[in-house]
């Protein structure tokens, strides 16, 4: 087995500074250089970052996003506009509504007005609207249906006034929970 000298008296030159140490005086750093105590540098901070641990972003007993089932919508007073004389066609005014041409509408708690009655303007199966293009493209607040397409053939008597009540609401033919 091989022995080593004790090394009391010897001498170890410095990596950094080129000086001569007892070589019981010698300190390894952590880039591997033996260098004085009067040398020794420790190592920076920013050289041992901390390590990255994960963000949680998961949650427990996560419940996944469900798409909201469609609900009546409470409408202004007097938001229907009969059409001129003689007309089957109704302007509903409904802000910021999502509606299309072509969906179905159901009205309920609509009251009488010029010459439509509150059944004929509730119909169990809802009418088909058209949307009303607003100006300049913007998003209009109205769309209109025709009350002919129900089994009714009541018109507007004079033309061009605003009814419906306080209480009517408009949403799909059937509400669900």
């Amino acid at each position: 087995m091989p022995r080593y000298a004790s090394g009391k008296h010897a001498l170890g030159i410095s990596d950094r500074s080129g000086r001569a140490y007892r070589v019981r005086d010698l300190v390894k750093e952590w880039t591997g250089l033996l260098v004085g105590r009067d040398e020794f540098e420790t190592k920076q901070p920013q050289l041992t970052p901390r390590r990255a641990v994960a963000d949680p972003e998961a949650l427990r007993n996560a419940r996944p996003d469900r798409v909201e089932p469609a609900v009546e919508v409470l409408l202004e007073e007097n938001a229907f506009k009969s059409g001129s004389s003689g007309s089957a066609v109704i302007t509903v005014t409904e802000p910021g509504h999502s509606r299309e041409t072509g969906d179905t509408v159901r009205f309920r708690s609509v009251s009488n007005f010029d010459g439509f009655t509150s059944s004929a303007i509730e119909y169990s199966t809802g009418y088909s609207i058209t949307k009303i293009a607003g100006s300049g493209g913007a998003q209009s607040d109205s769309y209109s249906f025709n009350v002919s397409s129900s089994s009714s053939s009541e018109t507007a008597t004079t033309g061009n006034i605003r009814g419906g009540g306080a209480n009517a609401s408009a949403g799909p033919v059937t509400v669900s929970a």
